[in-house]
Order: C-alpha cells, then structure tokens, then sequence
C-alpha cells in the first residue's frame, strides 16, 4: 500500500517540496568597508578637532588595499582627518561636504543585493576598479538545448514550469515597459511591416504582389479593401497566375542558416538585408531582360498564384519606413501609429485611400501638437485635406506663438503666409505688443542665417541687425521688402517702454519714418490728456497686454501703464471658489507700483477717464478652443472704489494654462 501511495502522489506536490530558494548573501566585512566609512567621517572628525579640544583624531591604517593620501589638492583638503584649527577654507569645505549626499560609491554599496558583486573583499589585495570581463553574464551552450525547445532571443532561457493554479500572478499591474537594447539592429521597413501583418495570422501565403519605392510588397487579398487605390488596381490587374518570384541564391542560403540559428550576429542579418536590397532594386533592372521566372533567381520554395500591382509615389513625405506602417495597419482594426510617423502615415494613407486610417492620424495629431510638431502637422493637414488638423493647429499657433514658440529654434520653420494670417488674428495671446515685434526679428533673423542650429540670444540678434549697412533700413532694401506686410501688422503705437524703442532703433528694420511718427504719436497722446486720436479703429488699434495661468491663481498681478494712467491687471480666487479676472484703475502712489514707477513715470490727474476695453480668457484642451470675454465695453474710470474697477469675468472650472489678454483704448473725451 506504500508503494501505491507513492506512485499516485501528485506530481505538484514533489515539485513544491523540491522548490529552490536561493541563499542569503553574506554580509561585507568590516575590514572592505573601512576605509569608506574612514572617509565619508574624516569632515567630521577634523571638525570635531577644531570646536572640542584641538585633538588629532585617528588615521586610517595604510594597507595595500587603501593608502591614505598626502594631499589631494588646495581645495579637497577636509579629505586629511587632521585638526583644521585656524584654517578657514578647509573649515569651510569640511562643513561643505558634511552637507553633501553619499559619493556613488558607497551607494552602490548600501543598495546592492548583494555587497559582494560591488567590492572587493580581500583585504589583503590592493583595490581594483571593476571591470566588464569579471561582471557575471550569460553565455548560450548550443550543445545543451533539447531537441525542439523554444529559443528566446540571443540567450537560451529554459522554459519554467508553470505556476499552480493557486499561486498569485507576478504579472504587473500597469503596461510593461518596452527595452531596447544598445546595440539593438535598427528597424527595417520589412521588419516593421512584418510585425503589423503577423498579428493576424488567418492566411497561408501572400497572393498580392505590391511594387512601391523600390521593394516588393508581400499582401493579402482580403485586407487591401480598406484601402480605395489598391483595390482599385486589384480590380484593373489581370487575372492571378503562377508566380515565381526570385531571391538570389547568397541571400537565400544565408537566410536559411539564420533561421535554423539565432547565434550569428546581427551583422550577419544585415548582410542578409543589403542581399535582399540587391535583390529588389539592382537586379530589378534585370527583371525585364530576364524576366521573373528566369532559372538563374528562381526560388523553388517561393512560388504562388500572385497578381503582381505597381504603385508610383512621389512624395518626400511618404517613405519606406511610413508605407510599411500604412500598410501593415491594413491587418488589424487597431491602429498603431507613432508619433515620429504620424505625418509619413498620414501622407501614405492619402495616396491609399485608407480613410480610417487618415482619420486615427488626424486624432493623434491632435493630441500631440506641440511647439515641436505645430508646423510639422500644420503642412501635412494643409496638403492632405485635414482642414481642421489645420484649424487646430492654426488655434495652437494663436496662443503659443508668443508664450512658447517665439523662445524655440522650430520659429524658423513657420511659413511666411501662416505668420500673417496669425498676427491678424484677434484672439493672438501676446504679453505685449514689444514680444511680437521682438518675435518677428527673431524669426526674420531665422531666415536670413538658415544655417543657425540653436535659438540666438538677445545680444545676437540685435548685433546681427546693428551690423547690417545703415544706408537705410531692412525693410527699405529689396531684400527686405518682401518681409514689409509682417511688420505692418505690429501694433508698434503700444510700444512706449523707451529701452525697447531704442533696441528697435539700433536693429534699423523699420524704417525711420515709422519710428518718428511712432514718437510723434506718443507725444501728442501725452500732451492731449491720453488720447490716442490719431487710431480710429478698436480691433487695430487697442493695445494688448497679456499674462499665463499656469499653477494654481491664488492672486496673479500686473501693472498696466499707458500715457499717465495706471492699471492693475488682476486674477484672483474668491471666496466661491471661482477665478475672477478684472482690471481696477490705481491711483498716484499705490502700492502695488514700484518706487521707479511713482518717482519718474508721468501720471495724469484727471479725474476720471475713458476707456474702451475688452478682457479675454482663452483655454485650449485637445483641440477644442475655449474663449470667454467681456465684448467690448467703454467705461469712465476713475479713482474711486466704485468707479475704478472693471467688469468682471468669473470662471467656475479652470483648465490649465488660461491665456488672459486685456486690450485698452482711450478714445477721445
């Protein structure tokens, strides 16, 4: 009966009593850490001397593992466990370093699994830097793997037997992390065709025969029906027949050693790669002489009822690397574009009539506009009918052209027509109306040294234009009069910080008529008590002065100052919970101004004043542009708590960043 019990015991139940658990490590001895601890406490010690008694604290002994340095230098002398005394700069690097974290030695000390793989711990051997050659690695054995067992990459990892059904999973929660090894072979366009069309394996072999930019397309009949061209061309081509096409005997032989092994390198698979460049762009001059069945490429293992399809595309944006996405996202209702590829997709899909795809690249641009992309996808939209990509885009560049782009080498790459068009627009964000004009000659600047890689200072673009010949100004050359319309847009009348008028006379772009009638018009509004008459027009004429709500307004505040009178531009949380945005006129002497402001700016005495203002909130969320403002409104302001502030707008909800622009206009009175 013993022996009975023994045959029928479960077989789970031998494995878990034979289970393996490794070993604890064994702690460092004291004696391979001594000398870093010895170390880390010598600021310590040497402090000690100079605030206790002026003892000399204790050396570490000098072995042949560690020997104490004379001196390390002028400024590391704390490193010498010796009594400081009077010596202030080593005082001060000795408490210097106490505030310092661990050096990274002693943290791959304490936080290693084990101490023994980061030290040495023969104490009687000198130290030594550890090295690649001694580092524990795995080295496959080819003599050792079963028959038929399953292979995992370059290493050979034995298949572990599977856990009991009452075992917790060790698989993580959240989506695994994608590892790609340094010297990782980089993706082909076969390979990444390959892993889209493998997904879905309900086929036996390729019947469609695709011949685009220079390779052969192995496709499904079934999946070419999402897209229009290609079925349109199947329906055109003629019947299938017995189709033999060739691979040269080299790349074949090389491939079938690389697929009966995964030991060889990945320079064999390159190789094997360029065979098969060779194989479908040289010889393919040959095909035609020799034709496709001809006995000196044909394969015998590769041969089926194939209707051969040409499709010409002409078009920098559609690549290799793009065609096999497109293509490969024909296999699976999921799409799976990246985002360095979307604009590639995007273009190959237009020529392929997919119109889901065109749409999932059209969603994911929307996602992902950025002051890296917004001119990118701006192009592409415009070129393949996404008309409101383009629209987004057009949005993004309205509110970000001035608060992040004008700080980005991407500047460079917006197209002259887009600028205007942004410039014009009225929902354009600016801080005021100098950052647009600074904007402009920073992009000018772009485009006129085209070779420039990184975003020029303030001192660089101003010197540049300084430089130039000052026979007359940018824009009066012929070179310059094309970029005219650009700068007509500025609303230079609201530039009357005098530092900035005078970068503007030094760069010499416009024209010195403009800058005297800009004077001239500064001067008659100051002495006509804030007029501006010489502007008729709000939408052209009022000037802008605009802040970003990024963290949390608690109380966000600016100063406001135009021709003798003071506002101050606020954003503050009530005690409803709601985001107020107003502005209140301030009297001569506020506290809010600075001392600069109330010694040497102008303020006007009237007692009231009138103004035209409108006060915008604008919110852009995944494309979706979100704009709250007041219209515009004419308002007598005076110095009084009832008079003095604006009307109000107030927000419930607040998605971050809020760009908040106010547009003042005095008219006459």
């Amino acid at each position: 009966m013993a022996d009975v019990s023994t045959m029928g015991s479960h077989p789970l139940k031998n494995r878990l009593s034979t289970s393996y658990f490794p070993n604890i490590p064994p702690a460092a001895p004291k004696a391979a850490i001594s000398y870093c601890k010895s170390v880390n406490n010598a600021p310590y010690t040497a402090l000690m001397g100079v605030v206790v008694d002026a003892r000399q604290p204790d050396r570490h002994p000098i072995t042949p593992r560690c020997r104490m340095r004379k001196l390390v230098g002028s400024t590391n002398r704390w490193r010498l466990p010796e009594s400081l005394g009077s010596d202030l700069l080593g005082s001060r690097q000795a408490i210097k370093s106490v505030a310092m974290p661990f050096n990274q030695s002693l943290i791959n000390i304490i936080t290693a699994e084990s101490p023994q793989i980061n030290m040495n711990l023969d104490t009687s051997m000198p130290y030594t830097f550890r090295q690649t050659m001694d580092r524990p690695y795995t080295q496959p054995v080819a003599d050792s793997w079963p028959e038929g067992a399953p292979r995992s990459g370059s290493f050979l990892v034995p298949k572990p037997p599977p856990n009991p059904a009452s075992a917790p999973s060790r698989i993580p929660a959240g989506p695994v992390n994608k590892y790609v090894p340094s010297n990782a072979r980089p993706n082909t366009p076969k390979d990444i065709f390959l892993y889209h069309s493998k997904k879905n394996k309900n086929y036996v072999g390729p019947d469609v025969l695709l011949k685009c930019l220079g390779m052969d397309w192995e496709l499904h009949r079934p999946y070419l029906q999402k897209s229009e061209v290609l079925a349109q061309l199947l329906r055109e081509a003629d019947d299938p027949h017995i189709q033999k096409y060739y691979r040269s005997p080299a790349s074949e032989t090389l491939d079938n050693y690389i697929k009966k092994s995964n030991f060889y390198s990945n320079e064999y698979r390159e190789i094997s790669n360029r065979l098969s460049m060779v194989d479908g762009e040289e010889i393919q001059e040959e095909e035609e002489a020799k034709g496709v069945d001809h006995p000196a490429h044909i394969s015998q293992k590769r041969f089926n009822n194939v209707t051969v399809i040409k499709l010409d595309i002409r078009d920098p944006h559609v690549s290799k690397r793009a065609l096999a996405v497109t293509l490969g996202n024909l296999y699976h209702d999921e799409q799976e574009v990246n985002r360095e590829d979307v604009v590639g997709v995007l273009a190959a899909a237009s020529y392929l009539g997919c119109k889901s795809l065109m749409d999932g690249c059209a969603k994911l641009m929307l996602k992902t506009i950025s002051y890296r992309t917004v001119c990118q996808y701006h192009q592409a939209a415009s070129k393949y009918q996404q008309e409101h990509v383009v629209l987004s885009c057009e949005r993004w560049l309205e509110l970000n052209l001035i608060a992040q782009l004008s700080t980005q080498i991407q500047l460079r790459e917006v197209p002259m027509e887009v600028l205007q068009k942004i410039l014009k627009s009225n929902r354009l964000f600016v801080y005021n109306e100098y950052s647009v004009y600074k904007t402009l000659a920073y992009w000018l600047f772009l485009q006129l040294n085209p070779h420039i890689q990184l975003m020029p200072s303030h001192s660089t673009v101003l010197t540049f234009f300084n430089s130039l010949p000052k026979s007359a100004s940018f824009l009066d050359n012929d070179d310059g009069q094309i970029y005219a319309p650009l700068f007509a847009a500025v609303r230079l009348h609201g530039i009357v910080d005098t530092n900035n008028i005078q970068d503007m006379q030094l760069m010499n772009i416009l024209p010195q008529a403009t800058l005297i009638d800009l004077l001239s018009q500064h001067y008659h509004a100051l002495q006509g008590g804030g007029d501006m008459a010489a502007l008729r027009h709000f939408t052209t004429g009022a000037i802008r002065q605009g802040f970003v709500v990024d963290d949390e307004p608690h109380y966000h505040s600016e100063v406001f100052s135009l021709h003798g009178f003071h506002f101050e531009l606020k954003a503050v949380r009530n005690n409803k919970d709601q985001i107020v945005v107003f502005m209140q006129r301030l009297r001569p002497g506020d506290p809010i101004l600075s001392f600069r402001q109330c010694e040497r700016h102008t303020f006007s005495m009237r007692a009231d004043r009138e103004v035209r203002y409108c006060i915008t909130v604008q919110q852009l969320d995944s494309g979706d542009h979100n704009m709250k403002t007041t219209g515009v409104v004419t308002q007598k302001f005076g110095l009084g708590e009832k008079t003095s502030r604006s009307e109000v707008i107030k927000l419930e909800k607040l998605d971050k960043p809020a760009y908040v622009v106010f547009s003042i206009f005095f008219p006459a009175s």
